[in-house]
C-alpha cells in the first residue's frame, strides 16, 4: 500500500462522497490474506445510516472497476460511518460531538474528560464535571492546544435520564 494508491484511491472517492452531502473521512487499504480490505469511512453532520452507506458502497464499487486504481489483485470493499470512539481531527469532529464527552488530552497538562458545550472556528467550549459533588465547570481549549480527543462512549448519561424521567411526568 502505497501513499501514491491512497491518493489516488481519494480522488476518485473524494467527489462520490460529496455528491452526497458527506466528508470522505479515511480510506484505509490492508491485507486480508490473499486479498485487500479497503475500508472506506463517511460522515456527515446528521450522521450516516446503512441506507446511505450502501447506495455509496455501489458507487465506489463502480468507480473502482472503471477504474485501474485497485489494480488486478482482489479487495474486498467496506463502506462504514465512523466508530463512536474515533479521533476527533478536524474542526467539523468536535461540531458534531456537541452535547458529547470527550477525552482530551492537550500537548501541555493534564488529560481532561468533558462535555463539549460550543464550537466555533477557533477550538471548542468544554464543561467539566465537578468531582465529589462540586459543581462543573466551564473551559475553553482552542484546537492548537490539543494534541488528540475522542469521544467517550456513555452508555447511560444521567441527565438524558432525567430529561425523559421530567418528560413522562409531565404527560397528563
Amino acid at each position: 500500500m502505497s501513499t501514491t494508491q491512497i491518493d489516488r484511491l481519494r480522488e476518485l472517492l473524494e467527489p462520490l462522497a460529496a455528491e452526497r452531502g458527506m466528508d470522505l473521512e479515511e480510506v484505509r487499504l490492508t491485507p486480508a490474506g490473499r486479498r485487500r480490505v479497503l475500508r472506506v469511512a463517511v460522515d456527515t453532520d446528521g450522521g450516516v445510516g446503512l441506507d446511505a452507506c450502501a447506495e455509496l458502497s455501489r458507487e465506489v464499487s463502480a468507480a473502482l472497476d472503471a477504474s485501474d486504481v485497485m489494480g488486478a489483485a482482489p479487495y474486498v470493499l467496506e463502506v462504514t460511518s465512523p466508530g463512536a470512539e474515533r479521533p476527533l481531527t478536524e474542526p467539523r469532529h468536535y461540531r458534531r460531538s456537541v452535547g458529547r464527552l470527550i477525552r482530551v488530552q492537550p500537548h501541555e497538562g493534564a488529560e481532561v474528560v468533558a462535555r463539549i458545550t460550543a464550537v466555533d472556528e477557533a477550538g471548542l467550549d468544554l464543561e467539566v464535571p465537578g468531582e465529589k459533588g462540586r459543581r462543573a465547570t466551564a473551559r475553553r481549549m482552542e484546537f492548537a492546544e490539543v494534541a488528540r480527543a475522542r469521544v467517550e462512549v456513555e452508555f447511560s448519561r444521567q441527565d438524558r435520564e432525567r430529561a425523559v424521567a421530567g418528560d413522562e411526568s409531565t404527560e397528563g
